[in-house]
């Protein structure tokens, strides 16, 4: 018979895209108050991969992943994910009678072995985590580098994305071989 053996806590990370610089900082303040403080960031981005978001939030949106200092248990996904989506319904504006958002975050966890994301949309790639969330597996680590799948999003594929990721996990390894 196999024994239940436990994964090592993750690092959380957390992509967060808004239409200004000043609500993008006032997003981090609100995720360090709610979950730890971050340990890294990347710099700020413009967000030039997809229209998707433009009509709700508008052009020019600026973009950043962030990780934080406390690790977390690989199965505080979906509830994070719930956290950071009622987040963004605080941060959201009134207009036209309906509330749009202003800050769009994904938040993650990243293994030694991948990142993973949570997301509120099914696809055949993803896997019901229950409570309205879904996750799906976004890049693997091969070869002494984080790789991408077919369904990987374009700027988690570019290199500012795959080289922070790299950075957060060398900041893993290092806890968890301190802890050993």
């Amino acid at each position: 018979m196999t024994r239940i053996v436990y994964p090592k806590p993750a690092a959380l990370v957390m992509a967060i895209m808004a239409d200004s610089l000043t609500r993008l900082e006032q997003a981090k303040i609100s995720l360090m108050k709610r979950f730890s403080r971050i340990e890294l960031e990347s710099d700020p981005y413009p967000f030039i991969y997809s229209s998707y978001y433009e009509k709700e939030m508008g052009k020019g949106l600026i973009k950043q992943f962030l990780s934080f200092a406390e690790p977390i248990e690989m199965d505080e996904l979906r509830e994070i994910k719930i956290a950071t989506n009622r987040l963004e319904e605080d941060m959201a504006s009134k207009q036209e009678g309906r509330l749009t958002r202003t800050v769009n975050i994904d938040p993650g966890y990243l293994s030694l072995a991948q990142l993973v994301l949570a997301s509120t949309k099914n696809y055949s790639h993803r896997i019901y985590l229950g409570g309205g969330i879904f996750a799906e597996v976004t890049l693997i680590y091969r070869h002494g580098g984080f790789q991408p799948l077919d369904w990987t999003y374009p700027d988690y594929r570019t290199e500012l994305a795959r080289q922070f990721f790299v950075r957060v996990r060398e900041r893993l390894l290092s806890r968890i071989r301190s802890e050993v």
